[in-house]
């Protein structure tokens, strides 16, 4: 079991959506909360609401995740505010939406920035302490296309599907390294943040567009249990079973389950249909 209560957590992308709620959850629980996004402002607001409703006083901070060049002095800081990380929560993400001939190449590079090497740079500033002290937990945002390439998604599921491999290195490393360092791995399909407004699944009840809420709560009760990887909805966990079906099987099922057509509509946080960012 990993203990919130009296410990340090830092919550990236914490200005909005999951990692807000992620966030409250365990200021509730009696954690000391450290808050990282890029939108400074907003980061603030959610101190403030946190504050206003649990008691519990947060670092808040402007940190762009994806250059090591901000994360390690933001890093210093907070070790000098609220102490050494316990819990980690790499929740910061950008999501790009379209053909492949329609991404920008801009788009692509900030898609990996922010969503596969700002793992390495966060991690690596907290780390070290956790192994020294064989205690902590990581947890990696995942999603349900880090299991299996969306059309019109190729950016995004690309780089989860490489932080559904980061996860899984670093949980063999620490098994080595630091045993009491646990990892969680977070594969959600859609959820109703914002980032993927327009999403649409075409069988609600077998893929529904999560609820933000009861995902936060998925995530807070996995780091609680040392759960290794959350998958949801159920069906998501039957992806890495579908993969032992011939390709043009497997492609066949993604299709009549609408997994395919299901980001035609995307128009994301801020209305565009190319992007939304929540680092």
């Amino acid at each position: 079991m990993t203990e919130i209560a009296g410990r340090t957590v830092l919550v990236t992308g914490a200005a909005s959506g999951l990692g807000r709620l992620i966030a409250l959850r365990c200021a509730r629980l009696g954690g000391r909360l450290a808050l990282w996004d890029l939108d400074g402002p907003g980061v603030d607001r959610v101190a403030d609401e946190i504050a206003a409703h649990t008691g519990v006083r947060c670092h808040a901070d402007r940190v762009d995740v994806s250059a090591g060049a901000q994360v390690y002095p933001a890093a210093d800081a907070v070790r000098a505010h609220v102490g050494d990380v316990d819990v980690l929560v790499n929740n910061a993400g950008i999501m790009h939406g379209g053909t492949l001939t329609d991404l920008p190449d801009e788009a692509v590079e900030a898609t990996f920035r922010v969503n596969v090497l700002s793992l390495f740079w966060v991690t690596k500033a907290f780390l070290p302490a956790m192994v020294a002290r064989n205690r902590g937990h990581i947890v990696t945002m995942g999603s349900a296309s880090g299991r299996i390439g969306v059309a019109r998604l190729s950016a995004y599921a690309a780089s989860k599907h490489a932080a559904v491999g980061f996860d899984e290195s670093l949980r063999a490393e620490l098994r080595q390294l630091a045993p009491g360092v646990r990892t969680t791995q977070v594969n959600p399909y859609y959820v109703a943040t914002g980032l993927a407004e327009g999403a649409r699944s075409r069988y609600p009840r077998l893929l529904p567009i999560l609820e933000p809420d009861a995902v936060a709560a998925r995530v807070v009760d996995a780091v609680r249990r040392d759960r290794l990887v959350v998958e949801m909805p159920w069906l998501v966990k039957a992806t890495p079973w579908l993969r032992f079906l011939p390709p043009r099987v497997f492609d066949r099922i993604a299709d009549t389950l609408g997994i395919n057509v299901s980001m035609n509509d995307f128009v994301g946080r801020h209305g565009s249909t190319d992007a939304t960012r929540v680092a």
